[in-house]
């Protein structure tokens, strides 16, 4: 099967490095989130898409799940001497991507050129695209109407301030990056990662035609939330703010209209009836992954699943 994962975060970064463990290179795609790029001190940072690309080339921090491993932070130190703003940390081997990134931008090559590019130098063999070449900036509305910028919300505010709604600044003209709609057209499956529905795969659904090309695709997701909490993230505190109560339930109404089938974890099985009478078939097993071994389950039993769902829709 020809399989496209759209992703973001630590949790979509761990499906997607199971996906590449077990199908081939030239038949798998990911797409991933670039609605929490910012600058910071001059320097164009991708998050999303930095986490996906360690976790795939070995090189992720493993007790964080982002960052690099081994990371040392001279740079922050003497930043912080100096006065400098250290409240979002870039390590000195991180720093380096952040570096190459910025400036290849400056010598006119596109965000997903540069991303091929470092995909290469890390040994990644499997195809990362960025949602978009185009800027995309995730907007939190937060209930006292203040709109902040995400890495304000997410690292600066420590997702503190109660959220009321998002926006996606730029995402109206923001064009598919190459290769993306190509992608998902080919694709026999696409498996939408344990990633933030709002914050981490909401701005990818917005790119103007990737809704429209999955409304003609089996698709599949892996819930985020776990008996009404996310692993990692403020995904469950986002839901309940807006007046949805985390469970995979309200994950398949956020989904609902792009998704087939929804994989929840066995001890949110109280949740598959009413999932299934939203049109969406649920599927249990455990889906917290703790190693590579994990991963790598998951994401065999998240292809097998996708392929029932498949075969399904050709009857």
């Amino acid at each position: 099967m020809r399989v496209v994962a759209l992703a973001g975060g630590v949790g979509g970064a761990k499906l997607v490095d199971g996906l590449a463990g077990c199908i081939p290179p030239d038949h798998l795609t990911v797409i991933v989130n670039t609605g929490d790029d910012f600058r910071h001190m001059g320097l164009y940072i991708a998050p999303d898409l930095d986490t996906v690309c360690y976790t795939l080339a070995g090189m992720a921090n493993p007790e964080t799940g982002w960052g690099r491993q081994g990371e040392t932070w001279t740079v922050m130190e003497e930043l912080a001497r100096l006065g400098g703003p250290t409240w979002f940390r870039l390590g000195d081997r991180d720093l380096a991507t952040h570096l190459e990134r910025t400036r290849r931008l400056q010598e006119g090559e596109t965000l997903s050129q540069i991303v091929s590019a470092f995909c290469r130098a890390w040994g990644i063999a499997v195809k990362v695209l960025p949602m978009s070449d185009d800027p995309v900036a995730t907007i939190v509305i937060t209930q006292q109407d203040e709109e902040l910028g995400f890495q304000n919300y997410f690292v600066a505010q420590r997702c503190e301030p109660e959220v009321k709604a998002f926006r996606f600044e730029g995402v109206s003209t923001a064009r598919p990056a190459p290769g993306v709609l190509d992608a998902l057209n080919e694709a026999d499956l696409v498996i939408i990662c344990p990633s933030n529905p709002w914050v981490s795969i909401g701005p990818i659904l917005e790119v103007p035609g990737i809704r429209r090309v999955l409304g003609r695709k089996p698709v599949v997701a892996v819930s985020p939330i776990i008996g009404g909490q996310a692993l990692k993230g403020p995904a469950a505190k986002m839901f309940r703010e807006m007046g949805w109560q985390p469970s995979p339930l309200a994950v398949a109404r956020y989904y609902s209209g792009i998704l087939q089938g929804l994989v929840i974890d066995v001890s949110d099985a109280e949740w598959a009836e009413e999932i299934r009478q939203l049109g969406i078939i649920p599927e249990m097993t455990d889906i917290v992954m703790h190693n590579v071994q994990d991963r790598v389950r998951l994401a065999k039993e998240v292809i097998a699943f996708g392929q029932k769902i498949a075969e399904t829709l050709k009857l």
